[in-house]
């Protein structure tokens, strides 16, 4: 499990990017999968969420996930929900004590959001299209609706496809070039004419701080290149896998 000294020094926020080690899982799969919606073992999946659970010092049931599908959408979370009907967000906020938000990636960048004198979290699922269409702005203004302000959110970016990794098309940064031209920052020539590199943890970090959002820290790791540790989408489609894990994101606000 990973964690970030900027969230570590926050009274009551625990929080860990976990990697792909520490599982029962075997294969493609091998061995923390935390993805529910792999094609992996359910009751390998059930034991990795429970044992990466643990590694907060949290029983099972405090893991609250979402049905994720590259949206702006956030869920406020009060309780969690009734087993096998979460909502389709791509985010979640709570100030209820004991619960811990997951996000699952594979190479898109979790980012873990907290404003510890408010007794606020977040965790949001930021893909190209979601982080494009607002999801972390979405986020910080729920932020903010429960009682957080701007001005004391530090936000963490988990593990995510690093920008050597990320090669898009020629259409790819057009949507970006249409919301900031300063976007071009995120885009650098691909080794292959025609085509570019993408920043996707660059971008997210700008959005955050157009929020407001001035504390972001990241984790220096490259999904698609470390295998040993992740899993990743871009990695397993260019090897033709049929199928791919992900590794979970979790923060909590501990009780008092």
């Amino acid at each position: 499990m990973i964690t970030l000294s900027a969230l570590n020094e926050l009274n009551r926020i625990r929080h860990g990017f976990m990697t792909r080690e520490g599982g029962v899982s075997g294969g493609m799969y091998a061995s923390l999968n935390c993805g529910a919606g792999s094609q992996d073992d359910p009751a390998a999946v059930t034991e990795n969420r429970a044992r990466a659970m643990a590694l907060l010092d949290l029983p099972p049931t405090a893991l609250v996930t979402v049905y994720q599908a590259h949206t702006p959408e956030v869920a406020v979370v009060e309780a969690p929900w009734a087993p096998g009907s979460p909502p389709t967000a791509d985010a979640m906020v709570t100030r209820r004590p004991g619960l811990a938000l997951g996000i699952l990636t594979a190479d898109c960048a979790p980012v873990l959001l907290a404003d510890g004198k408010a007794g606020v979290i977040a965790a949001a699922h930021a893909g190209w299209r979601g982080a494009l269409a607002g999801v972390l702005d979405n986020t910080v203004a729920r932020m903010v609706d429960l009682g957080a302000r701007t001005a004391n959110i530090v936000a963490a970016v988990g593990p995510c496809i690093g920008q050597r990794s990320y090669e898009v098309g020629p259409e790819f940064p057009a949507p970006f070039m249409a919301e900031d031209e300063a976007n071009a920052d995120f885009f650098a020539p691909a080794p292959r004419a025609g085509r570019y590199l993408f920043d996707l943890p660059g971008y997210v970090s700008r959005r955050l701080a157009r929020q407001g959002v001035h504390e972001v820290t990241r984790v220096p790791a490259d999904t698609c290149r470390d295998e040993q540790r992740f899993f990743s989408y871009r990695r397993a489609t260019l090897r033709q896998e049929p199928d791919y894990g992900r590794q979970l994101s979790a923060i909590v606000l501990e009780r008092r």
